[in-house]
């Protein structure tokens, strides 16, 4: 039986042995959401007039800062659930394992949304459906 998150306007499932923590400052709240591994699903809500391409930015500048050898290339547009996301995937390594990372922004009436999801490539392949899933599942109760 999958966890449910609601709050803030936010709702989605995620599996019962993750960890899920959340937090709000500032008009921005996150969600991040932990495989018992490496994968992580971490979810940022802005503001509905902040710019996806300047949260790109500085999310790609954040990640170039912490692993300098990374290769980024755009995702394409990507329709989930009815909804247009935007984004980018992202590899670098990171203690000697090759790392996938992917970024991806929407909008809604009400606000700005950033997903980061990110695990080890051996695990990315395990959880790369499970964080699929939870993206619809949010999708299917964004207003």
């Amino acid at each position: 039986m999958p966890s449910v998150f609601e709050h803030s306007g936010l709702r989605f499932e995620y599996p019962e042995n993750w960890v899920l923590e959340a937090a709000s400052e500032d008009h921005l709240e996150q969600v991040v959401v932990s495989s018992p591994n490496t994968g992580f699903w971490h979810l940022s809500k802005y503001p509905r007039d902040s710019e996806l391409e300047t949260l790109f930015d500085e999310a790609l500048a954040a990640l170039r800062t912490e692993y300098q050898d990374m290769e980024t290339e755009p995702a394409g547009d990507l329709q989930v659930e009815d909804r247009l996301l935007m984004g980018f995937d992202v590899r670098f390594i990171c203690l000697d394992l090759t790392n996938t990372c992917w970024l991806r922004g929407f909008q809604t009436d009400d606000a700005t949304y950033l997903l980061l999801c990110q695990a080890e490539d051996r695990e990315f392949a395990q959880v790369s459906p499970v964080f699929q899933a939870m993206l619809a599942s949010l999708l299917r109760h964004c207003a």
